[in-house]
């Protein structure tokens, strides 16, 4: 049962629901246990008189605490704020520590005798009631935290409609709507220890507001891993959510790059980029993201448009976007039938078109995204298939995965923590056309990918994975 509690009494040990929005607050999650003092000061200056404890999930108060009177409480339905929520146990980070105490098996799908979640005749035997227990407890973590990532980015992908909408009718709140989202996706980005990268199951809504969103949240993610400081990490999350902005004043046919365009067409579509520094003037933006939407086109090489320039002649935030924009419009471009796979992306842009992006950035991006990105449909060393789902970025040959093991439920199916299973690998990528229809159905690879982040736990540094 929920309770309510003064923010006044909060204490280091109490598990809190905060209703609010996820960007009115600067933690991972809206339900979590109060760690430290620093939290309960932060929930307290966010202008709550009141939050949603359960005392079912908190722990007893330390030392620290017993001289913290008891909290006040009431049922919550009595003055907090919103309706009763059983809220899930927050995610732990499958891919980055074990669970204490567990008995040694591996998270690999088992057969279906162990995943049904009710009691069962060989529950009776207490090793398997208690491998059939953690298989339960995994499984519901696992779920969890999929259901946070896909409800953050739902959340931070309509705020960004909301915001590019006004771009022409009220350019400066379009600005500080957009910087608000930025900072919000930063804030829950830097996080202590490494930060994943995980394919969605569904992307948001129209093409546009998905572009926007992968092509920031990789870009930062990518700003992230070149240990940008902060400041910097938010103008680069602002000017990649509004690169594309000068398209409002392109016809909608022409707003993606066609080889079957005329030359008058070709012109049109890349008039974009100045009538986005017309928007940027008008919303009162920043240097660097005034930057990356004049230069996020440019390349490298100089093959790029529209002025043609070189390496350090490009600005490193315009720098990241270009080379981000440039990988999301491979895997997801307007016809489908014409989309990469991430790995056939990836290794297109690092074998055939290394010269166009910056190496230090490109190196960056292959470290955060993984060589098998998330969202790559492989074939793994034992010559099962799966999915990848996460990628470390200190792990990057060794990501998460979803394998097919018809013998168990897909909804019940536990990823693969590859760094776990020093005996098995990726052997190679695949596209999905080349799965039997059974695998292809229980993966369900999609057709259009969207991009998010998730915070994990601190590991150690990352052991040489063949020099990738």
């Amino acid at each position: 049962m929920s309770l309510t509690v003064s923010v006044d009494q909060l204490r280091v040990g109490m598990f809190v629901h905060l209703d609010l929005s996820w960007m009115s607050h600067p933690f991972a999650r809206s339900s979590f246990q109060v760690e430290n003092a620093e939290q309960i000061r932060t929930i307290q200056g966010l202008g709550l008189k009141t939050v949603r404890w359960d005392p079912s999930r908190s722990q007893p108060a330390g030392p620290a605490a017993s001289s913290v009177a008891a909290p006040t409480v009431c049922p919550a339905g009595s003055s907090a704020p919103g309706p009763e929520v059983d809220a899930p146990a927050p995610p732990t980070a499958l891919a980055t520590e074990p669970v204490p105490a567990a008995p040694a098996i591996s998270l690999a799908a088992t057969p279906a005798t162990t995943s049904v979640p009710a009691q069962t005749a060989a529950e009776a035997s207490p090793s398997l009631a208690a491998e059939a227990q953690l298989r339960r407890v995994q499984l519901h973590s696992q779920r969890a935290a999929a259901e946070l990532c896909e409800s953050q980015y739902a959340e931070a992908g309509e705020a960004w409609r909301a915001a590019f909408d006004k771009a022409r009718s009220d350019p400066q709140t379009s600005r500080k709507e957009t910087e608000a989202l930025a900072k919000a996706m930063l804030e829950k980005m830097l996080v202590e220890g490494e930060t994943c990268i995980r394919v969605l199951n569904a992307s948001s809504g129209d093409r546009a507001t998905a572009h926007a969103m992968n092509v920031s949240v990789i870009a930062m993610l990518v700003g992230r891993v070149m240990a940008l400081d902060a400041a910097l990490l938010a103008d680069l999350g602002t000017g990649a959510l509004l690169h594309d902005v000068g398209k409002l004043d392109v016809p909608e046919r022409l707003r993606q790059l066609d080889d079957a365009m005329s030359i008058t067409e070709r012109k049109l579509y890349a008039s974009h980029v100045e009538q986005g520094l017309l928007h940027a003037q008008r919303m009162g933006l920043g240097d660097v993201p005034r930057q990356i939407i004049a230069q996020h086109h440019e390349q490298s090489d100089g093959s790029g448009f529209p002025c043609q320039l070189k390496g350090e002649q490009i600005a490193l935030a315009a720098r990241i976007v270009a080379l981000v924009n440039r990988f999301d419009n491979l895997c997801n471009p307007p016809v489908l039938s014409r989309a990469m796979t991430p790995h056939e992306a990836l290794s297109l842009m690092f074998s055939q078109q290394r010269a166009r992006w910056d190496a230090g950035v490109l190196q960056a991006f292959i470290r955060m995204m993984g060589v098998y990105p998330a969202g790559s449909v492989v074939q793994l060393s034992d010559e099962r298939f799966a999915l990848v789902m996460r990628v470390n970025a200190t792990r990057p040959l060794k990501p998460e995965v979803l394998v097919y093991d018809p013998r168990v439920p897909r909804d019940e199916a536990l990823h693969l923590l590859l760094d776990r299973e020093p005996g098995l690998s990726i052997r190679r990528s695949i596209r999905a056309a080349q799965l039997p229809d059974a695998a292809r159905t229980y993966l369900a690879p999609k057709s259009r990918l969207a991009y998010y982040f998730e915070p994990g736990a601190a590991i150690a540094p990352a052991e040489d994975e063949g020099g990738h």
